[in-house]
């Protein structure tokens, strides 16, 4: 059992704390050798917005994580469109955040993976080489994604069963925890 914390203030950064760090696991996890796509970063976007709420403390720490581990995975010329997948998935998240339940959980992960999906075969298909410019170009490069969308899918279904799960654990060993916003949702 965790000791109790008192002050308000205290709960409200240990709260926080607890939220960077697992934003920060979910970062250190991706730089990890992975299938493609089996990652924790969609995950890791729907916790921080779910948690951190309407902050901008939201996107900072899953962007910033994001592009820290870019700098160990690599950069490409569609990045933009994935760090605004990614804050896209944050939105979901801050959706999510007021009722969380394992139901609402697996259709924001469902979201998440499906908008990531969408926009980064979109811009694989706009910008790259590989696929014709036309409907059924478009077509073929979504039908060559779908593999990765399953592995993006599962992935993001089990680092967010991680995440929330442990951060639920956590809050039931001490409740003080679950009743107190964070001090950047303010």
């Amino acid at each position: 059992m965790l000791p109790e914390v008192s002050s308000e203030r205290h709960i409200r950064i240990l709260r926080l704390l607890l939220i960077i760090s697992f934003v920060v696991f979910a970062a250190v996890v991706r730089a990890l050798p992975h299938p493609w796509n089996f990652t924790p970063i969609g995950a890791m976007a729907l916790f921080s917005g779910a948690k951190l709420g309407r902050s901008w403390q939201a996107f900072l720490y899953p962007l910033s994580a994001l592009f820290v581990g870019d700098l160990f995975v690599g950069f490409h010329r569609l990045m933009p469109i994935v760090y605004l997948s990614f804050c896209l998935s944050v939105l979901i998240g801050m959706l999510f955040r007021r009722t969380q339940t394992p139901g609402r959980l697996a259709l924001a992960t469902f979201l998440a993976a499906l908008q990531f999906f969408i926009f980064t075969n979109f811009a694989i298909w706009a910008v790259g080489t590989t696929y014709a410019k036309s409907a059924v170009g478009l077509f073929t490069c979504y039908v060559a994604g779908l593999p990765y969308f399953g592995n993006t899918l599962a992935g993001d279904a089990f680092y967010a069963t991680i995440l929330f799960g442990s951060f639920a654990f956590v809050e039931y060993l001490n409740p003080s925890l679950k009743v107190c916003e964070p001090l950047s949702a303010r």
